[in-house]
């Protein structure tokens, strides 16, 4: 039994004539009467009573009708989903992200795929780290990372691409009753000796490393008294005196009793938010949302002549 079998019964029990069931499926009768007899020996029963002046359905065929629309439907059903998950209408991307600063952006680009392709499954995996998030869609375990990158000469792995999202600086939280909170700005060679909260260091925070970076210019390595897994928990540690951290301006955004931010002395220092993906991917789905992601999450323009 095949589907052109299926399509011929239901052509006929519809039209309840074979001419006019042929010329629906654009095919000549003697073909379509070979099908109906096919179908008949395969099944073992007579579907119609046909003589020369009318064609009616046996309770067999009565029977046999219901279950053969439901066939063509489903099979019409699923050409349509391939199609349209061809099309880049439906499918499951995966994404990665971390940090209280992705919180901003992220629902801001889930929103416009919820509304626009509802179709689109997005399966979003937290406390992915900027490190971890690069390396998860260089192997293919992700399909889209949030992602910080260093302003100069941001590097990324082989086949992996990056696009600049969002561009932010670094800043000091210190306890209010700190000696460094009277000050306007911090000069980071003021934090030699203090104790800092960070990330784990197995976490692949994009931030950790930022902060060993700018302590290792300003000629000191910072001594980690305290880790926490997210910036709201470090923040809290720093309002409770556990110690200093360095920290990136949208996080400016939690605010709690006992702490202060202040800006870095000096020239910015800055790290980019950014959308990686690899180029080879084949997924129609995430090439959708990754133009989903240009409108809802543009490149600032002053950093649109970086791309």
């Amino acid at each position: 039994m095949e589907l052109r079998h299926l399509t011929a019964f239901v052509a006929v029990a519809e039209e309840l004539h074979f001419g006019h069931a042929a010329r629906r499926l654009q095919m000549a009768q003697p073909p379509l009467s070979q099908r109906i007899r096919q179908l008949e020996k395969e099944l073992g029963v007579q579907l119609f009573e046909r003589n020369t002046r009318s064609v009616r359905l046996t309770s067999a065929g009565r029977s046999f009708l219901e279950p053969a629309r439901m066939v063509l439907e489903s099979v019409d059903a699923a050409r349509r989903a391939a199609r349209a998950a061809g099309r880049g209408e439906y499918g499951r991307v995966t994404v990665g992200f971390a940090g209280a600063s992705s919180h901003e952006t992220l629902p801001l680009l889930t929103s416009a795929v919820r509304v626009s392709h509802p179709g689109i499954e997005l399966v979003l995996t937290g406390q992915t780290y900027a490190n971890a998030a690069l390396a998860r869609v260089a192997d293919g375990s992700l399909d889209l990372g949030f992602v910080r990158l260093p302003a100069a000469q941001p590097a990324t792995p082989p086949g992996v691409a990056t696009r600049v999202i969002d561009e932010e600086e670094l800043v000091c939280a210190v306890p209010s009753d700190h000696r460094l909170a009277r000050h306007g700005h911090i000069p980071v060679s003021a934090l030699a000796g203090e104790p800092f909260v960070s990330f784990p260091a197995d976490t692949g925070s994009s931030l950790r490393d930022a902060t060993f970076l700018t302590c290792a210019a300003a000629g000191f390595t910072p001594r980690i008294v305290q880790e926490a897994p997210d910036s709201h928990t470090v923040l809290a540690l720093v309002a409770a005196g556990v110690g200093v951290t360095l920290t990136l301006t949208s996080c400016r955004h939690i605010q709690q009793t006992g702490l202060v931010y202040r800006p870095l002395a000096g020239p910015p220092i800055r790290l980019r938010a950014a959308l990686a993906w690899r180029t080879d991917n084949p997924s129609a789905a995430l090439r959708t949302v990754l133009a989903m992601a240009e409108k809802a999450l543009p490149t600032p323009e002053h950093l649109a002549a970086d791309r």
